[in-house]
């Protein structure tokens, strides 16, 4: 009791608890997540960025790799996509792009996959990517085709970037702040999300919804929380009807937690029987009103192939009950090695620290259970153990499930890309907490051990290592295989210009080349700088072909209309993509109907060969070709044409890998320096110019207009 006159000291707010006792500090409503640190408790938590910080910078990491990332979904048995050996299979290229070119422009290539015949491929997928093409010839017209690759790319790097922070956030607020930190910048310096996020695959798809679904499925299940259901069941099953009906498997973990865990719940022995009533009434609802998905991605197949049918079911009768000549087999087999290579190739030691989770947390719950929150056990709630072994376990599932199987690819594991990176993070956490217990118990000094910093130094350096590894193989994968786009961005921009100002159909002729050289150099900024119109390019009737870089071909986006591209024989003995059945530009969907409800001929599902799809090289006015000085062997039908300066002239040669004659590791890894790039060798990817057909043409063009000396500025 206080005495008048007397001074006093309060060290602690008063509460407005009628109990004049003061009210202890509740660290557990601040530590709320199944993780609970127990060093420095009593302070503020970690550090980790909001949602919102996090989507900025996410943003601007996938935004970038949209507009510098190579397109790699064609496994050709190389360092990329370490394999036994080539694997024969049609690039997604022409599965996704090149539909979705025909339905924007009315041409491109279209593969058996596609063919109403068969009906694997989803043109509801397809045209969910059809607004993000169109919008930039919509508000800005002049800017041209190639502009809409990028818009499309853009469109996929904003919905990675916010289904990436979501599952960021909650994992931040349902399991650990540290967790959520670390698995922030490792998705965000990761070199397998530097590619998946951007890549219009399926697969790329199911990653959004599952990343997305789990944002919810993290939250622990309860009878009171009937939105996390209903949303996480309808993510998962978007992403199998509309994606990759594969992907469904990940939802397995969290099918278990509904039906059979009391997770959120507090449940005793006498309302057990209603409990489980009301869980499997709910989930079975949910997953009935979800299934409703499957209605518009019905009717907009059915109006695209011109007949009733169900594309998920189409895959999987082909994937999972072939006959005898059919199959995935069909386009290569790898051994069980493959996904372990490939993902360490994208995630170095991240994917040792992920598959190592379920084995730490079981050391964790013998060694440190206080962090799992396990002090005493009781039959009426689920133990924080058995949650996150829930939500470590699709990792798992997904690997063993894929190296079942003989066919094997990278963009199959695209959908647990993030959940990846959530496991390294939980096994690093986990790592760091047993550090602190063995600290602890040396020193016997908790208050010493919230004062170390060896424990943030060792969290610190394991991330920094994953990131500086992945950057560095980002860089080789520019470095060492950008090549094919940059040589069709050079046709567009500097070849056909030429072509164009050989025959004066240019409003203002280009400078010759040191001149050019001479201006750009002197150039205050790119005001002044004039925009080639190519329309009048398809007066020329000019035919790019491409023989054996026929699966490095980078999609019509990135070819100016009025080119057309075709294929010349080569040492490849599968089937190549037909031309799609070309409709007017300016027909618009229901136009483009007309093509895809036509039974193409030459397309098959057996990968037999079709000769029809081949033009004579004669024909061809430019080809593109990759050429190895050091390995000249020549294959069956695959001469060396960029050495063939009789028939073909060199427009753009420009460095690209050869794999078989360059180190492993040099090959995997990019640094700079001389010493390193000697590990490397190099061949040639060229465009060929054919010196007798594109000067005749040219002749013909001039002689049309009258114009009987050639140009001679920047011919």
């Amino acid at each position: 009791m206080s005495q008048p006159g007397v001074q006093t000291l309060r060290f602690r707010r008063p509460t407005n608890n009628s109990d004049s006792t003061p009210a202890k500090s509740s660290p557990a409503a601040r530590h709320a997540g199944i993780l609970q640190d127990q060093l420095r408790r009593a302070n503020r938590p970690p550090w980790s960025p909001s949602f919102g910080m996090a989507v900025r910078i996410l943003l601007l990491i996938r935004v970038t790799g949209a507009m510098y990332s190579n397109i790699q979904d064609c496994d050709e048995g190389d360092d990329s996509h370490p394999s036994t050996g080539p694997v024969l299979i049609l690039c997604l290229v022409f599965n996704f792009w090149e539909p979705l070119h025909y339905l924007d422009r009315g041409y491109g290539f279209q593969t058996w996959e596609t063919s109403p015949a068969y009906a694997i491929r989803s043109w509801a997928y397809v045209i969910l990517h059809y607004l993000p093409a169109k919008f930039l010839s919509v508000v800005a017209p002049d800017v041209g085709k190639r502009a809409a690759f990028f818009s499309v790319r853009v469109a996929l790097a904003i919905a990675s970037s916010v289904c990436e922070a979501k599952l960021f956030d909650t994992v931040k607020h349902k399991i650990n702040n540290r967790v959520a930190r670390y698995m922030f910048f490792m998705m965000a310096t990761s070199a397998g999300l530097w590619n998946a996020s951007t890549a219009f695959l399926p697969s790329t798809f199911a990653m959004y919804t599952t990343t997305l679904a789990y944002a919810f499925a993290i939250v622990p299940a309860s009878n009171t929380d009937s939105r996390r259901t209903l949303i996480a069941t309808a993510l998962f099953a978007t992403g199998g009807i509309v994606g990759w009906p594969f992907a469904l498997a990940l939802a397995i973990p969290f099918v278990l937690e509904e039906l059979f865990l009391f997770a959120g719940d507090k449940v005793s022995s006498e309302a057990r029987g209603n409990w489980l009533v009301n869980r499997w009434t709910r989930l079975l609802l949910c997953g009935a009103a979800a299934a409703q998905i499957a209605v518009p991605v019905l009717l907009i197949d059915t109006y695209f192939y011109g007949k009733v049918v169900a594309v998920p079911w189409n895959i999987v009768k082909y994937n999972v009950f072939p006959d005898a000549a059919r199959g995935p087999d069909l386009y290569g087999t790898s051994s069980w090695t493959f996904y372990f290579l490939n993902l360490l190739l994208n995630f170095n030691i991240l994917l040792p620290l992920a598959l190592l989770s379920l084995p730490a947390l079981y050391v964790t719950s013998r060694v440190d259970r206080r962090r799992l929150g396990l002090v005493s056990s009781s039959p009426e709630q689920s133990s924080p153990f058995t949650l996150l072994a829930l939500r470590l376990l699709p990792v798992y599932l997904w690997l063993t499930i894929l190296t079942l199987q003989p066919h094997k690819e990278e963009r199959f594991m695209f959908p647990v890309f993030p959940l990846i990176c959530f496991n390294a993070a939980v096994t690093l956490y986990l790592i760091r907490g047993w550090m602190e217990v063995a600290f602890i118990k040396m020193t016997n000094s908790p208050y010493q051990a919230s004062k170390s910093s060896i424990f943030r130094l060792t969290t610190l350096s394991v991330v920094f290592f994953a990131a500086l590894i992945s950057l560095s193989r980002i860089a080789a994968l520019w470095n060492y295989y950008h090549t094919p786009m940059t040589v069709v961005y050079k046709f567009q921009s500097e070849e056909l210009p030429r072509v164009l100002n050989a025959t004066g159909l240019l409003a203002h002729p280009l400078l010759p080349p040191e001149e050019l050289d001479h201006y750009h150099a002197t150039k205050k900024d790119d005001s002044d700088e004039e925009t080639i119109d190519l329309a009048p390019i398809k007066d020329f009737g000019l035919r790019l072909c491409l023989g054996k870089e026929w699966y490095r071909f980078p999609g019509h986006y990135l070819i100016p209309d009025g080119i057309r591209v075709d294929w010349i024989k080569s040492a490849f003995d599968g089937q190549l993509p037909a031309h799609f059945m070309e409709t007017p530009a300016h027909a618009g969907l229901r136009g483009r109907r007309y093509g895809t409800a036509v039974i193409p001929p030459g397309l098959n599902d057996i990968n037999r060969e079709e000769p029809m799809h081949y033009v004579d090289v004669a024909s061809c006015d430019y080809l593109i070709d990759l050429d190895f000085p050091h390995d000249p062997a020549v294959a069956p039908h695959e001469p060396r044409y960029a050495i063939e300066s009789a028939n073909w002239e060199r427009v753009s040669c420009l460095p690209f890998l050869d794999a078989r004659h360059s180190s492993l590791l040099t090959r995997t890894l990019w640094i700079p320096g001389e010493t390193w790039q000697t590990q490397n060798t190099y061949g040639d990817y060229c465009l060929l110019r054919n010196r007798k057909t594109v000067d005749a043409k040219r002749g013909a063009r001039r002689s049309a207009r009258g114009i009987y000396k050639t140009p001679r500025r920047g011919d």
